[in-house]
């Protein structure tokens, strides 16, 4: 006599990706707002008098509760004791809260107001403390629209990283015993072109009509942060559907416990894997935050008029287009088993890729110059993590990341300024560096993540990753606001948006990829004197 199984939704791979996709369609609409300031950096400064320091210290406030206040370490608590559903409504609705405060901070309807006098008599700390200044949100000088703004970024922080664990428990709840890596993967790479939407549409938006209003930037990335609540509550009734056809509890990880710490801490290979993250990372994500300002004041573009085709508005929608061709098929080309099929897909994505470059440079704008960015992360992630369960080599591929990074770093800060004058030099110099910098961003994590479990004991993986989590969110916090203070002193006062020189801030951030290099050369040789076996395959 055969027993009926009974089937859940987690049965059926349809079910299975509509969760993933609701997901990940949430984390991608968060990556846009994370940045959604970034490409109008000199917008910020000409219209909100926001300088260097004033920016980065807000960028820097969006992981200032998570680290100083440990939120990071209440987020896993609250996800372990209320699940994943309660979690991830709650995480979307904190973002939005923080979205509409920034998005307020920057509206012309804060202008004049009590809450602005406020803040300019209010929250001037001392900022030039070295090291110490830099982690503060708020300083002497800063606007009130920037003290306000970095409140609400605190908030989004809050909720984005809540998100982010949450995402992770979710995925695997749903994919465990199946396509889990797969699921992860195509997870990142759609999340990751949250930061090209960001730096195509943003712009875009704050120029519409031909007027400067960066409060519509905003408000673009606050309606997507809508997007994402809608997305959780959507998977909160699934998940709840599923949890009612199987009668199971929801899953929960070990919760992060303080006598961890003592076993953590002791580990040199954990500490030599926590330096390296927070020093590459560090280099990556604030970089970001300048990284079209820097090429504005870098390379010589000529923007297109906006009464034609390359100045319009049609050709930012037909670019976004070319750029989710090149995405897609990249991506789509690792997991093609037909020879024919793989390279005809591989071959169209490099054919989209040079189309959305010509674009980019036709338009004349930085940031579509650099939204190319995690284009090659997203064709190369699969590949990079498919060699590392197979083939191993983690610590050699950290050290080829490092420098990588470094190289990249140097590239802009002293090869790229030669080419100023030359447009079509430049842009390809930008490109190239660009696309280079994406592959190391691949590189890096493929390796560095599914190193872990090979450094610490089973039993307390959760809370390394908490721990590592936590150190990583300190450099996050810190270089925004120190890139921003480092371009204050290098730069006379009153120095124009698109003239500022960007060189010791460039060479501060190779610094980091010099640092990071040197600790992956050091874990390579503990790795080979103690066996913790990161060069070897994942899959054996």
């Amino acid at each position: 006599m055969t027993e009926k199984v009974q089937k859940t939704l987690r049965d059926s791979a349809a079910m299975r990706w509509t969760a993933l996709l609701l997901l990940a369609l949430a984390m991608f609409c968060s990556y846009v707002f994370m940045d959604i300031l970034s490409p109008i950096k000199d917008l910020m400064q000409d219209t909100r008098g926001w300088d260097s320091g004033s920016f980065g210290r807000m960028q820097g406030a969006e992981v200032f509760l998570n680290v100083y206040v440990f939120f990071l370490i209440f987020a896993g608590i609250i996800l372990d004791k209320m699940g994943v559903r309660f979690t991830a409504v709650l995480s979307g609705a904190v973002m939005l809260v923080g979205g509409l405060i920034k998005y307020y901070a920057v509206s012309d309807a804060f202008i004049g107001t009590g809450l602005e006098t406020w803040f300019n008599n209010h929250l001037n700390w001392n900022g030039e403390l070295p090291v110490i200044g830099a982690i503060l949100p708020f300083a002497a000088g800063m606007p009130a629209s920037a003290k306000l703004a970095a409140l609400g970024f605190m908030f989004f922080g809050c909720g984005c990283e809540m998100a982010g664990i949450t995402v992770s428990r979710g995925i695997v709840k749903w994919f465990k015993g199946r396509e889990t890596a797969l699921a992860m993967g195509s997870e990142m790479a759609l999340a990751r072109l949250g930061v090209a939407t960001c730096m195509i549409f943003s712009p875009y938006f704050a120029k519409l009509g031909g007027t400067v209003h960066v409060s519509r930037s905003v408000a673009f990335g606050v309606v997507l942060l809508c997007i994402a609540l809608i997305m959780f509550v959507t998977y909160f009734f699934m998940d709840k559907k599923l949890d009612a056809q199987t009668g199971e509890a929801e899953e929960k990880d070990d919760p992060f416990k303080i006598s961890d710490l003592g076993k953590i801490f002791t580990s040199l290979g954990f500490w030599l894997v926590a330096l390296l993250c927070v020093l590459y990372y560090s280099a990556i994500f604030p970089f970001q935050k300048y990284a079209v300002n820097m090429l504005q004041c870098n390379l010589t573009l000529t923007e297109a008029a906006p009464d034609t085709f390359w100045g319009g508005g049609s050709v930012t929608i037909i670019q976004y287009i070319v750029m989710l061709v090149v995405a897609v098929c990249a991506f789509a080309s690792n997991f093609s088993k037909g020879k024919t099929l793989k390279f005809g897909l591989m071959g169209l994505a490099v054919v989209a890729l040079v189309a959305y470059c010509y674009m980019g440079y036709m338009r004349g704008t930085a940031e579509t110059i650099f939204a190319v960015f995690p284009l090659l992360a997203v064709a190369i992630t699969p590949i990079l993590g498919n060699y590392v369960d197979h083939k191993g080599k983690a610590a050699t591929m950290l050290m080829l990341g490092s420098v990588l990074l470094v190289a990249c770093h140097l590239t802009f800060a002293f090869i790229l300024p030669m080419f100023k004058g030359s447009a079509v030099g430049g842009t390809v110099v930008a490109y190239v560096t660009i696309l280079v910098l994406g592959a190391s961003f691949s590189l890096v994590p493929a390796a560095l993540w599914p190193s872990v479990p090979k450094l610490v004991d089973e039993k307390i993986i959760g809370s390394a990753y908490a721990a590592i989590f936590w150190i990583q969110n300190i450099g996050l916090g810190l270089f925004p606001a120190l890139i921003g203070m480092v371009l204050n002193n290098t730069n006379p006062e009153g120095t124009a948006a698109h003239d500022l020189n960007y060189t010791w801030a460039l060479v501060m951030l190779a610094a980091l990829g010099i640092a990071a290099l040197l600790i992956s050369v050091y874990l390579k040789a503990v790795d080979k004197k103690k066996g913790y076996g990161l060069e070897e395959p994942n899959i054996k």
